[in-house]
């Protein structure tokens, strides 16, 4: 089992909040296409022959690939690995972009699941965020997808905007549930270093939400959505029954990717590998930079990555892949959050508790090794 992951760095503009690696150069489109094409065929054996079940399209914003480039991505892929028939084929795009004749190319391309950058409902928010979508636009955009055939949709929101209250969120969700999608993902508001939210901070022109309403906005969340019949399978994720995103799974249980594209990384189960945050070394045939993981490090990312997961951290697997200290570390750590209820122990899954997910970030430090 194997993953594929294609990142597209164009965006047409910058939201404000955006830390992920992107650009606004968009002419070099054409040319981009063709290095990708070429690292496909070049790393054809680093999957070893394993099956992908998944491909995935991020970004930046994929969608503003027209078809033909995107076709020829998807043609290469086909050809040259071996994938799944029921392979999951997910792409990310801004609901402006997903115009009618648009998705109808992306489902004859064997495109299947579509993850839309809505982020708000509210037209204020979306301009402050300088999305370059409306609300209308997104509530079309869905409709439109599902009158495509679309079946499996996921949708991104934020929460935590500057001056936001409890009940402007609640409209939010209310809304994303009202569009009949199969799968949200929701994440607070970041203030990260470098980006125009971050610099607008550190002047004092905007303030963050009071962290207890924050709070419960994520409280509210979560009760919707699971009297919506959602599962919250990942801190940030939720999902109808059978359409968890397959993609972003495996990356949790440590299933190996390749990933294509500038800034996109690779990872094998011992060593990761990744082409720096920049369009014009990679243009170049700049080469991929390696890291061969310590026991410790790949110990981290398991606990991490197990513990964001409503699956947990498998203990005795914990202890097949790391040994019997490794798992005495982890449950002597994990003995305080415990007694405290922030985590639970159901042999031999060790699970954040609801009250665990609201202090996840202390409680993941707790169990990691010091590097």
């Amino acid at each position: 089992m194997a993953g594929i992951y294609v990142h597209v760095p164009f965006c047409k503009s910058r939201c404000i909040y955006c830390g992920f690696f992107s650009t606004t150069s968009l002419a070099q489109r054409q040319r981009y296409v063709e290095v990708l094409l070429r690292e496909l065929a070049e790393r054809k054996d680093f999957l070893r022959g394993e099956a992908v079940e998944t491909i995935y399209w991020g970004g930046g914003t994929p969608s503003q690939l027209s078809a033909e480039e995107i076709e020829r991505v998807m043609e290469r892929i086909y050809y040259i690995y071996n994938v799944r028939a029921d392979a999951e084929v997910t792409l990310e795009g801004n609901p402006d972009d997903l115009t009618p004749s648009f998705l109808d190319a992306l489902r004859r391309l064997g495109v299947n699941r579509l993850s839309m950058g809505v982020q708000t409902f509210d037209d204020e928010r979306l301009r402050f965020l300088h999305r370059r979508h409306t609300a209308s636009q997104a509530f079309q955009a869905v409709r439109d997808a599902q009158a495509a055939g679309f079946d499996n949709l996921s949708i991104d929101l934020m929460f935590g905007f500057p001056l936001q209250t409890l009940d402007s969120w609640k409209q939010d969700v209310l809304n994303a549930l009202s569009l009949g999608v199969q799968h949200v993902s929701a994440y607070s508001l970041m203030y990260e270093d470098g980006t125009p939210l971050g610099n607008m901070l550190d002047r004092g022109e905007v303030e963050e939400v009071d962290e207890e309403v924050s709070l419960q906005m994520y409280e509210y969340l979560m009760d919707a959505m699971s009297a919506a019949g959602f599962e919250h399978y990942e801190i940030s994720n939720f999902a109808l029954p059978g359409r968890r995103s397959r993609h972003n799974v495996g990356y949790w249980h440590g299933v190996p990717y390749l990933g294509v594209g500038a800034g996109a990384h690779s990872y094998d189960g011992c060593t990761r590998s990744y082409h720096p945050d920049s369009l014009t070394d990679y243009l170049a045939g700049s080469a991929l930079v390696e890291e061969s993981l310590s026991a410790d490090e790949r110990y981290n990312e398991f606990v991490f990555t197990g513990l964001r997961t409503s699956d947990g951290i498998d203990l005795d697997a914990l202890e097949r892949l790391f040994g019997a200290d490794y798992r005495a570390y982890c449950l002597n750590n994990a003995a305080p959050h415990l007694a405290a209820g922030r985590l639970t122990l159901a042999a031999p899954l060790l699970r954040l508790s609801r009250q665990g997910l609201f202090v996840s970030n202390d409680v993941m430090s707790d169990l990691m090794r010091v590097l």
